[in-house]
Parts: structure tokens; sequence; C-alpha cells
């Protein structure tokens, strides 16, 4: 059997350390449609949870588990029988599971996290992952704070745990410190020291805190890393992670510089991008690269005029190589139901018929005061569509907004399968919804952001929305798209109150201490 040295494994860890997030917290039905989407993109391995953390990421990561028919599905566990009997019968029903444990192994980490003797750690990564190993066949074990790790005890960490039975070394620069140069080095150092690294693939995680997760990760890469670990769009904790579509095209790209190839189909770069971004509510900033609106935008007249003339002037890669159309305007009012459903192919979306008919009717509800309808306006229309598994959900709605009396909004609602009524006065028809909407869940969640954007040109465009809730020091961020910008403000806020209901059930993992 011929071994290709230069395939790298893409490790996606947006349903886990994505969703960790500000904000980000998705509920089941969003997951699923992550995880299909990554599958359809070619990602290796998805990471869809954290088992033990509460029912609501068990139930996610079992899911996905049932769900992918290809992907391998990952779970991560702390170095502890409960996390790790937890993580293996979450994925019980995966086609290939894999178990993903850790542990810190930086003397600050050590002292101040853990309370351990680095002879105590020692024995802990031999118990858990050979522990692991007993349940599941492919086992992964990360040295946290690795890039802080003395280099004496990171080689001893990791022979114990090969020995032990772990397949896939992962070492993380949890706090985003290295540098490319000395995370080549220290991946090099690895690999040449530790007696049983042949038995191994090894692996970068990085964050994003001085802006360099990409750079690190391809460095780690050239220093014998096989395995990247990253999300779409880059989010993740504090400034985020490496983004996995910047590695994907910079190997494409730069073959000559990195003859790095992975399984990723880039044509779903862009929707994959795009369906991420609708059920965060976090935005990709325009000037982002690969998938930000002005990646591939020209405005300058020296651009334009070179563009015109050979597009390779001031373009590196084609749209077309992450899934962009060069046209936009495809469908209005006239279109059938044959029109749609190819148009739903052509960008990469295959719905059953219910979802369709649904899809369908919307975009002619849509088409009707609309008179062009652009790429964004379908992507808006099956994204909101697609929701489901929503513990509420809007049914109608009125507002009233004059000079002769107060602002008031009253809505129809489904919650938890009951139909209810809620109404209210405010400063405005924006103030009034939500304050109609604020209770709903009892407590008092507080309203930290309120943004909106029209999805295309004109005053007929969707408005998206995106309302930011914070309670106890838990963020969500819910998405709304709808024509009328109250419409779909109402919406956004019922989104970010389902995402707070899944986060009231998350419970922070005890402490390794108690373990």
């Amino acid at each position: 059997m011929t071994i290709d040295k230069n395939r790298v494994i893409i490790f996606d860890t947006t349903l886990r350390d994505g969703e960790q997030s500000p904000g980000c917290s998705m509920t089941l039905g969003e997951k699923l449609r992550v995880a299909e989407a990554l599958e359809n993109l070619g990602v290796d391995v998805i990471e869809a949870g954290f088992a033990i953390a509460s029912n609501g990421d068990f139930e996610a990561v079992s899911q996905v588990a049932q769900l992918l028919k290809e992907t391998i599905v990952c779970s991560l566990a702390r170095a502890s029988h409960k996390d790790i009997d937890r993580a293996a019968e979450a994925l019980k029903k995966a086609v290939r599971p894999r178990i993903h444990t850790f542990i810190s192994t930086s003397p600050l980490h050590m002292e101040h996290k853990l309370q351990m003797t680095p002879d105590e750690v020692i024995d802990r990564i031999a118990d858990s992952v050979s522990y692991a190993r007993n349940l599941c066949d492919d086992v992964e074990w990360s040295c946290e704070d690795g890039t802080r790790t003395e280099m004496d005890f990171l080689y001893r960490s990791i022979e114990v745990a090969i020995k032990a039975g772990a397949t896939t070394i992962n070492v993380p620069d949890t706090v985003g410190y290295t540098t490319p140069d000395e995370y080549r080095i220290i991946m090099q150092k690895i690999i040449e020291n530790v007696p049983n690294s042949n038995k191994a693939i090894f692996s970068t995680h990085c964050h994003n805190d001085l802006g360099l997760a990409v750079s690190n990760s391809i460095a780690a890469v050239q220093g014998g890393a096989r395995q990247i670990e990253c999300t779409i769009n880059g989010i993740g904790e504090r400034a985020g992670n490496a983004a996995l579509e910047e590695i994907v095209m910079a190997f494409r790209t730069r073959q000559d510089a990195m003859p790095y190839h992975t399984a990723i189909n880039t044509k779903n770069i862009i929707r994959t991008s795009k369906l991420v971004s609708t059920v965060t509510g976090l935005d990709v900033q325009h000037n982002k690269a690969i998938v930000g609106a002005n990646a591939f935008a020209h405005e300058s007249g020296i651009h334009q005029d070179g563009m015109l003339k050979n597009a390779e002037t001031y373009e590196i890669m084609t749209p077309e190589s992450v899934g962009l159309k060069k046209s936009e305007l495809v469908m209005g009012k006239h279109s059938g139901r044959h029109a749609f459903r190819e148009k739903l192919k052509e960008m990469g979306y295959e719905l059953g018929d219910n979802e369709f008919m649904s899809a369908f009717t919307r975009f002619k509800d849509l088409a009707d005061v609309k008179k062009t309808l652009y790429d964004d306006d379908i992507i808006a229309i099956v994204d909101e569509d697609q929701r489901d598994n929503e513990y509420m959900k809007l049914t109608s709605w009125s507002f009233i907004c004059d000079s002769w009396q107060a602002s008031s909004a009253t809505f129809g609602l489904e919650v938890d399968g009951e139909n209810m009524t809620v109404t209210s006065q405010g400063n405005g028809p924006v103030d009034a919804s939500f304050k109609a909407l604020r209770g709903l869940l009892g407590g008092s969640p507080h309203l930290e952001l309120y943004q909106v954007h029209a999805v295309t040109r004109g005053t007929d465009a969707q408005a998206e929305v995106t309302v930011r809730l914070e309670e106890d020091g838990k963020t969500v961020n819910g998405h709304g798209a709808h024509v009328d910008t109250l419409v779909a403000s109402v919406k956004a806020y019922i989104n970010a109150l389902n995402k707070l209901r899944v986060k009231r059930e998350k419970t922070a993992p005890e402490a390794m201490a108690d373990q």
C-alpha cells in the first residue's frame, strides 16, 4: 500500500471549538445542517462536541454520529473515565468514531489549573488514553498548552500517549502564543526525539490571538504534522481558530511552495461559509480572505482594467474554485418549480420534497414583492426555512407606529407546540417587539447588539438582522431574514431566545481536580 506523504487530514472543530465563541451556540437542527455540509465539503474528521458538557451536547454528538456515513465523528473528553465513557456512549452509532482526550502539560497549567505534579500528569495520560483505546480503536490525545510545555516533558508525555494507544497526537497552540518558525521546529523535534513517533499522525490546533493561526498551522505541516484542526470562517474562542478555507486554498494555490493537498471539495467553500455565518449570526468581514464579500471584488480602475484583459492580473484563484458564480440575477416571479429546483442544485442544496415545497412557497412570496432575486436572496430563504426543532416559532405579527399613540407590537407564537399571543408597547416598533418577547423564557436577557443589513441591493432587498443577547455571562447570536425589517428583527430575537434556551441547558464540566 502506497502512503501519500503530502496528504493532510482536515479536522474541523466548528461544532465544538467554533461553537464556544461568545454567542455562537447552535440548536440541534443547526448542528446537523452544519455537520452535513462539512461532510459534503470533504472534511476528514468532525469534532461534533464535548459530550460531557450537557445533555444537549451529548445529543448533538449522538445525532451527528448517526447522520454521517463517511466522515470520522469525534467527541472531546478530558482525561477522566467519566468523560471518556460519555464520549464513547455518544459515538456508539458512528460509522467511524474517534475519542479525543486531553490534559494540560505546560508548567503554568499543571501548577495553577490542574494542581498536579508532572508525574501525576504522566500517570493520568497513560490511564486515560488506554481506557479510551479499550472503548474505541481511534484515539486522539492532545497536550493542552503544548507550545508552552518544556520540550523534554513534551517528548515524555507524547511517548506515553502513543504507547497507551493514541494514534493521533495533537500539539495545540492553545493560547495563540507561538510563531511559525518556532512551531515548525517544535514539530520537527517531537518527531525526531519521541522514540515511537512513527506510530502516530501528528496534528496542529492553532488559535489566532496574534493573527498567526493559519501561518502556524502551515508551518507545523512543514515540520511534519499531517492533520490540521481548524474551523469554517476561523470562528472559535477569543480571536478564533485557523480558518479552514484559507489553509486549503493556500495549499491549492501555492503547490510550488507547499506541495500538500486535502480531500476538500473547494467548490463548496462559499456555501459552507455562508451556512455557518447564518446559524451563528457572525457576519464574515468583507475583506476576509477567500470568503469575504470583497475577496473577488475589484473597484480600482487599474485593477478593473487588468481584470478585463486577463483575470490572472489580480486574481490568484478563480471565484468558481471556491463556489462563487459569476452571474447573480437568475430567478423571478415567473420561475417555476423545475427552474427553482435546478437553481438550488446549482447552488449545492438538495432538499426533500417537503423542504423544497416550503422553500418554493417562500420564494414565490418573495418574488411577488421583489423585482429581482439574487443568489443571496435564495440562500437566505433556504437557510431561514431549514430551521427546525425550535422551541419557539413566529406565526403572525402586527405593528402599530404613528404620531398619535405609543408604538405597539403583537405576535402570534407557537411555543413548545402551544399557541399563544404576546403584546407590548415601546419607543418605536422594534423596542415594543423586543419588550413583548423578552420575558417568554423567563429571566432578563440583555440586548447587547442589534444589527441590520440588506441581503442584496435596492429598497426591496431582504433585511438580515443579527441580535445578540447576554444573560449571566452567556451570550447568544440570533439571525433573521425578511423583506420587512421589523419581521426580520423579531425572527432574529426569537432565534436568539431559542439559542439562549439551549445555552441554559449547558453546564460547564466539573473541574478536572474533581475527577
